[in-house]
């Protein structure tokens, strides 16, 4: 039953939280179970701790530790947890062991990093922290060079929940689909809103998003119209998100988590600047048009505030 109301969960949007530091740089686990909070409150379906927007791999496994419990904690049960868990094979058994004493609901492995990594073993990394988890494994599929076979083993595998589809190899994804077990894992767009039309029309079901941190309402207007089947109407909230995901494209995804963690600033949570190697902070061009655009987006509604966003805005 865990891992069907997973599947469930799933289908909807897996909202990835950034994860704040304090003005020493250090994980602030106070103003990070707030990220967690604002976006449980918003109705998000799935809500996965320390993932790739929550720079997982800047972090330290003990930083990945108070980043999930605080995760559990400003989550307060409004959703399911999934914690990200990753590096060697040994470290990912240890966080997933874990994460299931402090109460998630799931973990999620990012794909392993090493240059030498093989498709099959990797495929193999995932199976067998499946068979050693105690809680139902998403994994987190990145790269290229996977045979629909190997696609296949993974989404058969009894504790899998669900294969975070995260390459535009779309032929491989449509062919993997019909041909793993109707009841297996959940195959779910790993590329966020943008892409979460194509890959519904391919077979996926729900997708990945960093924009929840700021503009769940949008992130959750794109799956309403998903689930409706309305493409024309999940195109258009694309086109109007489409400003600030392409902003995070920016230096091959460098400004990924900037531009988000500068939209949360922006919306009253100062939540500190990225970790190196990722951009620390927007130039004032960038920061500028970024502004300009949730100014718009504050207009109508579409993002969240704090309290003290004023006193945010006049600091900025």
């Amino acid at each position: 039953m865990r891992i069907a109301s997973m599947r469930k969960a799933l289908t909807g949007v897996s909202g990835v939280p950034v994860t704040a530091y304090d003005g020493r740089g250090e994980v602030e686990p106070r103003i990070t179970a707030k990220v967690y909070a604002r976006v449980a409150a918003a109705g998000i379906h799935n809500i996965v701790a320390a993932g790739n927007t929550g720079e997982f791999y800047a972090l330290t496994p003990q930083e990945i530790r108070i980043v999930h419990e605080a995760a559990v904690a400003g989550v307060d049960g409004q959703a399911p947890v999934t914690a990200a868990v990753g590096r060697s094979l040994r470290e990912a058994i240890g966080m997933a062991r874990d994460a299931a004493a402090m109460g998630a609901s799931a973990v999620m492995s990012h794909q392993p990093v090493d240059p030498f990594a093989a498709p099959s073993a990797q495929i193999d990394y995932f199976c067998n922290l499946a068979d050693a988890s105690a809680l139902p494994l998403v994994a987190y599929v990145r790269a290229e060079g996977f045979s629909v076979a190997e696609i296949v083993r993974l989404a058969n595998h009894g504790n899998i929940a669900g294969i975070k589809f995260a390459t535009t190899d779309l032929m491989l994804l449509s062919r993997a689909i019909p041909a793993a077990n109707p009841n297996g894992a959940l195959f779910v767009c790993g590329l966020a809103e943008s892409w979460a039309p194509t890959f519904t029309a391919a077979g996926a079901r729900g997708f990945t998003s960093g924009l929840v941190n700021v503009a769940p309402k949008l992130s959750l207007a794109v799956h309403d119209a998903l689930e409706k089947g309305d493409f024309a109407a999940a195109r258009a909230i694309v086109g109007k998100l489409e400003p600030f995901e392409r902003m995070r494209t920016k230096f091959r995804n460098g400004a990924n988590v900037t531009v988000v963690k500068e939209a949360v600033t922006y919306s009253g949570l100062d939540v500190g600047p990225v970790r190196a190697p990722g951009l620390p902070q927007l130039d004032q061009q960038d920061r500028e048009e970024l502004h300009r655009l949730l100014r718009g987006w504050e207009a109508e509604g579409d993002i969240q505030t704090q309290p003290d966003r004023q006193a945010v805005k006049a600091a900025g």
